[in-house]
């Protein structure tokens, strides 16, 4: 054999090796996720006011990617971020209304790291359902301290969270933490990792910072003040936000070098989707690199995110940019890729292995056409109305403008007439797409919640995820205050045949109240509560059509229903003179 031949076996040998430290261990991997943090919102990005130091200094160390796009909305990227598939393949694509959980079966990215021997764990912002089986631990993650719902605070959250001193769930049961939401979150993590090191550990650390509502501590919002007075800036509190979110990032860059993990961690920081108080609706005042669009658009704006990683182990380190166009789908092909994981089965995934780029084996791959369905919904999204389609330079936003984004990052100037080939060919790609989703079980379906199952005994419906045709709440005020809802559907399996109990409830448990008063505690004096007085309770599921009488006394209308095994749907509402409105909490168990 010719030594020429010898040395290529020995480099093809080499190629095919694991990705491993430079100990031979496999990397820990903590995924750092921002909510409502837009491409424009960090100093390393250009932003003039906004000061960011470490991630700044962080960015300076990463490989970035500059052409990165996620969803433009929170529910929907982190859907695909946890599966590997686009929302409509996976059937979340909302915020709300039973489209913003995971269906049943789902394999995430914590079930392939736990299944090739990581420790999981994950932090935050979940908002992926919960109820089971769509909950962190019911896909993949060992351990999970988060809050529930879309928000600190939310009418499905905690009630009386407020981002201070706030009741979170740690492997599903309530427990009291001191200090404020961001620190927490990070605080936990470190504590995690410090009594995990024996395994590589799969971390995800999701913030709910900057999501509205803009809270934060005095010290951290003062410098922007002016900015916000002289009408530079739209909110000094959400730079604040981000400001605390740059501080953290400080403490666990020091943590994992105090701890001899700095070398061999891939560390990976993002958001969700476009700004959403870093840029004014019009454009005018704010900072957004030049993009056109913020959170819930279909241009530029909505859905380019910052994306940097570091793995110095293996080079992934330098301030050097990937400028190929990629998205959140590819991230549980490439960490795949870049950790040597067993996937089982890669066909279910859209996006692809982009870890050449990251390590600097390749310095481009093939354009690849990139799909963003935005529908804000319980119906579908639409072919083309709230879509971009992205290929190389070229953005189709709502099938009918065609920009060239390296010319025109404001998506000024359509040029669909000047290259309708482009324009023809990116809709023909859509169009198939578009048909062979709409074949898939998950497009047909709602997402259901369990009941009658051993690992989750007692489930909890609010009107914030109900389906309807209302535009929906989400804010425990609006419940506090009585506003009315005409959403009143939810998706449900029965796991077991049985006779279950479903309670209809004005207020939640962990409150409680009559459904004709108020509740006695009001935590942290925050809500001004004002009362209403339906007359009767009404409910049908299963072709069973219940009501009760509603008395000054009851703190919660009950029913006992027999259920079969299977899928169907629980309407549930007070009724007030001719008027009818969801219930705002509804809980369901099983009765031995």
């Amino acid at each position: 054999m010719s030594s020429i031949i010898r040395y290529l076996i020995i480099l093809s040998n080499l190629v095919m090796q694991p990705i491993l430290g430079q100990e031979g261990k496999p990397p820990n991997v903590i995924l750092i996720v921002t909510d409502d943090q837009g491409v424009g919102d960090l100093g390393c990005h250009g932003n003039p006011w906004l000061k960011t130091p470490f991630i700044d200094q962080f960015y300076s160390n990463a490989v970035r990617l500059t052409d990165f796009h996620v969803s433009p909305m929170c529910t929907p990227t982190r859907s695909s971020i946890m599966t590997g598939q686009y929302p409509i393949h996976n059937g979340t694509w909302a915020t709300y209304k039973g489209r913003d959980m995971l269906p049943p079966n789902t394999r995430t990215m914590a079930d392939i790291f736990q299944s090739n021997g990581y420790q999981t764990a994950m932090f935050g912002k979940w908002h992926l359902g919960d109820n089971y089986p769509s909950r962190p631990t019911d896909l993949g993650f060992q351990f999970a301290v988060h809050h529930k719902a879309g928000g600190v605070g939310e009418l499905s959250d905690y009630w009386g969270n407020n981002y201070f001193d706030d009741t979170y769930f740690v492997n599903n049961e309530p427990q009291k933490f001191k200090g404020y939401c961001t620190d927490v979150w990070f605080g936990q993590t470190l504590e995690y990792i410090r009594s995990h090191q024996e395994d590589p550990f799969f971390v995800y650390l999701a913030t709910n910072a900057p999501h509205s509502p803009y809270i934060i501590a005095d010290e951290y919002a003062e410098p922007y003040r002016d900015l916000e007075e002289k009408g530079e800036i739209v909110n000094a509190n959400f730079y604040g936000m981000i400001a605390n979110i740059d501080e953290n990032m400080g403490k666990l860059e020091a943590f994992l070098k105090e701890e001899g993990l700095y070398e061999n961690t891939i560390v990976i920081y993002m958001s969700d989707n476009g700004s959403a108080a870093g840029i004014s609706n019009d454009g005018t005042i704010g900072y957004n690199m030049g993009f056109r669009g913020k959170k819930g658009q279909p241009t530029e704006g909505g859905h380019r995110a910052p994306f940097f990683i570091r793995w110095p182990d293996r080079g992934i380190m330098g301030g050097r940019d990937v400028s190929n166009p990629s998205q959140h789908v590819d991230l549980v092909p490439t960490l795949a890729g870049l950790c040597d994981l067993n996937i089982l089965d890669d066909k279910l995934l859209d996006g692809r292995d982009i870890s050449p780029l990251l390590l600097g084996r390749e310095e481009q791959i093939g354009d690849e056409t990139l799909f963003i369905h935005q529908n804000q919904d319980w119906r579908v999204p639409r072919l083309d109305s709230g879509t971009c389609i992205i290929n190389g330079k070229w953005r189709l936003v709502d099938g009918k403008s065609l920009f060239d984004i390296s010319q025109d990052r404001h998506q000024v100037q359509d040029l669909s007439g000047d290259f309708p080939e482009i324009k023809a060919r990116l809709l023909a790609e859509n169009a198939v797409f578009y048909e062979q989703a709409s074949q898939k079980k998950t497009f047909k379906e709602m997402p259901v919640n369990i009941i009658g199952h051993s690992d989750h005994k007692e489930i909890t419906l609010t009107i914030q995820h109900a389906i309807g045709e209302s535009s929906g709440i989400w804010k425990s005020e609006q419940v506090a205050q009585g506003i009315k809802n005409f959403n009143n559907k939810h998706a449900i399996q029965v796991a077991s045949e049985g006779l279950y109990r479903i309670s209809c409830y004005r207020w939640p448990k962990e409150c409680p109240g009559t459904i004709w008063g108020t509740p006695d505690q009001n935590p942290k004096d925050q809500f001004s509560y004002l009362a209403i007085k339906p007359e009767k309770v009404k409910i049908s599921i299963a072709n069973q059509m219940m009501e009760k009488e509603i008395d000054a006394s009851m703190i919660a209308v009950d029913f006992d229903v027999y259920l079969e095994q299977g899928k169907t749907f629980l309407v549930n509402e007070f009724v007030e003179g001719a008027e009818s409105y969801g219930v705002y909490y509804t809980y369901i168990s099983k009765l031995e």
